[in-house]
């Protein structure tokens, strides 16, 4: 499955939520598992982003839905990368022409 790295800033809301009850995180893990993507891993983090979760989905379609469903509720805002394993990269690269 596609590896998806996703960076997450929460609102005023969203920080007030965590705050009254820290275990949420996992809850939306657990939705999200529910939406056929799995999670691999999470850190919090300091700076720009509050939070990095790397996700496994079945395709960048359902990725994008879940970005979509988690944005919609106003508690946070999400930047979703797609990650290449850096041996596939390292493949791809030498197969392209001229290179």
């Amino acid at each position: 499955m596609p590896t998806f790295l996703m960076l997450s800033t929460v609102g005023p809301d969203g920080a007030a939520t965590l705050a009254e009850n820290p275990d949420r995180l996992l809850a939306v893990n657990a939705e999200v598992e529910t939406m056929g993507v799995r999670v691999l891993a999470q850190w919090a983090l300091l700076g720009q982003f509050d939070f990095c979760t790397v996700l496994d989905a079945p395709d960048e379609k359902i990725m994008a839905r879940v970005a979509l469903v988690l944005g919609a509720r106003g508690t946070l805002k999400t930047l979703t990368l797609s990650a290449i394993p850096i041996d596939e990269y390292i493949n791809s690269v030498r197969q392209a022409p001229g290179v």
